[in-house]
């Protein structure tokens, strides 16, 4: 009988070839404020905790940061306060289909890899680093949308993955004038990493992330103040038929973790990408990598 295989971009790769292998670790009696300086200095989301003795015994991620912020936590409070752990890992020659598996059930954006012995944390894969790795891949595939030989133009058939195809429908937006202790509700209610600020007319003028609040939470900002005291403007954004392969490399130059997607006719904010859904996707331009394939099998 005929048994179809599915095979993507990332059969046959190995965490040891997206992960980093710089680690930002912090002691676990270091204070909260010292937690954020590490988190905006190393531009990371996450800083793995490790006690007296250098090993790790749990991590704080923005997430944990806003956390404090909304119940008010004083920063000179330690770490281990709002730590969670032990971390969750995996070793440099776990297949990454397997590691992105395992993110995406514990319901986690990042693995710490340990080495041979499982003690050592010896990097970390988080889905940046997964997008990163099907960016450099795909630039290499001669289905890729710049790739040309001299007086050829590149492909730009259906094969090629948009916007429409990978977004999140669900926008959450927040009014101007909403209080941050409303904002931090929803990115926890709902596990966005940013919300959409619109004006009284309902127009996207504004984007509030998990970086900004913990920024707010050390300069002392009140969790009162409204949603423009620390809005970014303008919203990045791209639209709605913009091949992915496109998208991720304006993430990725651009250093921003995510783009809202504008609709053609309207200009109005219709969804929105992050490197999370890029990463799930499993190929960064087309379907090239995830067409089925036929093996006869008897049986």
């Amino acid at each position: 009988m005929a048994v179809v295989t599915r095979k993507n971009v990332l059969t046959g790769v190995r965490v040891r070839d997206a992960m980093r292998r710089q680690v930002v670790k912090i002691n676990t009696n270091e204070p909260l404020d010292q937690c954020i300086r590490h988190a905006i200095k190393y531009k990371v989301n996450a800083l793995l905790v490790t006690n007296a003795d250098g090993h790790a015994v749990g991590v704080v991620s923005k997430t944990d940061l806003m956390g404090a912020f909304y119940a008010g936590f004083s920063l000179d409070l330690t770490i281990e306060t709002i730590m969670v752990g032990p971390p969750v890992c995996c070793h440099p020659d776990d297949p990454l289909e397997k590691s992105l598996e395992s993110m995406k059930s514990f319901g986690i954006h990042r693995l710490y890899v340990t080495d041979d012995d499982g003690k050592s944390v010896i990097g970390v894969l988080a889905y940046p680093d997964i997008v990163g790795l099907l960016y450099r891949l795909c630039r290499k595939c001669k289905k890729n949308l710049t790739f040309k030989k001299k007086g050829e133009l590149p492909d730009f058939g259906e094969e090629h993955i948009r916007a429409k195809e990978v977004m999140s429908l669900s926008v959450t937006a927040h009014g101007t004038q909403e209080p941050l202790f409303d904002i931090m509700e929803t990115l926890s209610a709902y596990r966005f990493g940013a919300v959409l600020i619109r004006d009284s007319q309902k127009l996207p003028v504004g984007v509030v992330s998990k970086t900004d609040l913990i920024i707010a939470y050390r300069h002392g900002i009140s969790a009162d103040m409204p949603a423009e005291t620390i809005m970014k403007s303008p919203v990045r954004s791209c639209g709605i038929d913009d091949f992915l392969l496109k998208i991720i490399q304006q993430m990725i130059f651009s250093d921003v973790h995510r783009l809202f997607v504008q609709s053609e006719d309207s200009g109005d904010i219709v969804g929105v990408i992050s490197l999370t859904d890029a990463a799930l996707v499993r190929s960064g331009s087309c379907r090239a990598c995830t067409a089925s394939r036929f093996l006869t099998h008897r049986g």
